[in-house]
C-alpha cells in the first residue's frame, strides 16, 4: 500500500482519514477518493469486494496481449523498431446471427477445420459453383476496400477504418474473415509505415506523409476473398512513393508470369529480382496462400529467391500472391500483441495482394480495382 498525503480524503470502508492507496489502483490510474484507506486491516477487510474495480468496463479501449486473447490497461513494453506505437483498441464489434460464420467464430478463434483439413497439402483446382462462390467473395472483399482506401486520410484512425469494414462486410450479407481468426481481435489489417502486416486497428490517428496497407478478406457463401492495397495518406514522400510503387510492381509483375506448370517457388525469384532493383528487399516470414472454403491452405508461395516451394502451377488453382517490400532490412520482429509485424530496422514497408485463378491463359485477377476503385499515388 503506498501512503497518501491528503489525509483529509475519507477510508474506503469505514470513512476514518485516509493514511494509504490501493497500488492496483495507482497503477490503473484509478480515482484516488475510491481507493484509499485508513489502514491495511481495512483495506484487507474491503478487498473482496473493492477489487471488482480494477477490471475494466466492457466499453474500455485496452491495449492487445497474447495474440488477442487478452487487454491491458498499460501499454507493454517492448524494444520498439520505429516511431510507431501501439494504442488502445476498441471492444471488438458484433457480428449479427443472420451472418454465415467461419467456424473459428465459435472455437475460441481456433479454425479447426482448416488446420486438419486436406487441402493444407493438397492443392484442389476450384471450377464451377465453387469458382463462382469464390468470384463473389473476392467481388465483395475489392467493394469494402475501396470503401476504406477512401477515407484513409490524416485525422482518421484505423479503428474508423475497422468500423467502416465491418459495417459494409456485414451489409453484403459477408463476414470479415480476419475476425477472431486465431482470436485476431479486428475486421481488419491496418499496418502503417513500419508494420509490415498484421497491424490492429486502433485509436491512433492517420498523420500526414503516413503510408497505410489495408488487408481485407470477406467470407461470403462459405468462401474466402482475399486482398490488400497500400495507400498514401496526405503528402507523402518520394522514397515512400517509390516503396509503394515498387511493391505493386512487385505483385503485378509475379502474376503477369503465372502460367500452367510454372513452379510456385519460381514467384519469389521474380519478386526479388524486381525489389533489388528498387533497392528495396522482400519479407521472408510470411507468403502467398491458397484460398476458398479455406482462410489458408496450399499452396504456400514464399515471396523470397532461392525458396524451397512445392508444386507447380495448374488451370483451376485458386491462390493469393502477396509480396511485402521494406525499404531496409528484410527482417522482421512482431510486437507484444503477438500479431503486428514490424520491420527490424524501423524502416517502412509496403504491401499490394490479388486472389487469383489461373486458366490456362495465366492468372484471372479476382480481386482485380474497378472502374471506381480510389486511384493510387501514380494514377
Amino acid at each position: 500500500m503506498a501512503e497518501v498525503e491528503m489525509s483529509s480524503l475519507p477510508c474506503v470502508r469505514c470513512a476514518a482519514p485516509a493514511k494509504l492507496q490501493c497500488p492496483k489502483c495507482i497503477q490503473l490510474g484509478l480515482s484516488r477518493p475510491a481507493s484509499v484507506f485508513c489502514t491495511q486491516e481495512c483495506f484487507k477487510a474491503a478487498w473482496s469486494e473493492h477489487k471488482s474495480c480494477h477490471k475494466p468496463p466492457q466499453d474500455a479501449w485496452l491495449y492487445c496481449t497474447k495474440r488477442g486473447k487478452s487487454r491491458s490497461a498499460q501499454m507493454p513494453e517492448f524494444a520498439w523498431t520505429g516511431p510507431l506505437r501501439p494504442s488502445p483498441i476498441s471492444p471488438m464489434r458484433p457480428i449479427p446471427a443472420h451472418i454465415k460464420k467461419p467456424d473459428y467464430y465459435v472455437l475460441d478463434g481456433y479454425p479447426e477445420e482448416e488446420q486438419e483439413s486436406r487441402q493444407q497439402s493438397s492443392v484442389p483446382v476450384r471450377s464451377g459453383a465453387v469458382l463462382e462462390g469464390i468470384r463473389a467473395a473476392c467481388v465483395a472483399g475489392r467493394e469494402v476496400l475501396d470503401l476504406a482506401a477512401a477515407a484513409a486520410r490524416p485525422g482518421v484512425t484505423t479503428d474508423e477504418l475497422d468500423r467502416i469494414v465491418h459495417e459494409a462486410m456485414l451489409e453484403r450479407g459477408a463476414y470479415p474473415s480476419p475476425y477472431n481468426y486465431f482470436n485476431f481481435p479486428k475486421s481488419v489489417c491496418t499496418s502503417v509505415n513500419e508494420v509490415i502486416c498484421h497491424g490492429i486497428p486502433d485509436a491512433r490517428e492517420l498523420v500526414n506523409g503516413d503510408i497505410l496497407n489495408i488487408d481485407i478478406t470477406a467470407y461470403l457463401g462459405g468462401y474466402h476473398g482475399d486482398l490488400n492495397e497500400t495507400v498514401t495518406v496526405g503528402d507523402v514522400d518520394d522514397e515512400g512513393k517509390r516503396l509503394v510503387k515498387c511493391a505493386h510492381d512487385c505483385l503485378m509483375t509475379a502474376l503477369e508470369a503465372c502460367r500452367p506448370g510454372v513452379r510456385y517457388r519460381d514467384v519469389g525469384d521474380i519478386i526479388t529480382k524486381h525489389a533489388q532493383s528498387c533497392g528495396f528487399s522482400v519479407v521472408r516470414s510470411y507468403c502467398g496462400h491458397g484460398i476458398g472454403d479455406l482462410f489458408h491452405c496450399a499452396p504456400n508461395i514464399p515471396h523470397y529467391a532461392n525458396n524451397k516451394a512445392v508444386g507447380v502451377m495448374k488451370e483451376g488453382h485458386v491462390f493469393t500472391i502477396e509480396p511485402m517490400i521494406n525499404a531496409g532490412t528484410w527482417r522482421d520482429r512482431t510486437w507484444p500483441d503477438g500479431w503486428t509485424a514490424v520491420t527490424d530496422d524501423g524502416k517502412r514497408s509496403a504491401q499490394f495482394e490479388h486472389t487469383v485463378v489461373l486458366t490456362k491463359d495465366g492468372a484471372d485477377i479476382l480481386t482485380k480495382r474497378l472502374a471506381a476503385s480510389p486511384p493510387l499515388w501514380w494514377e
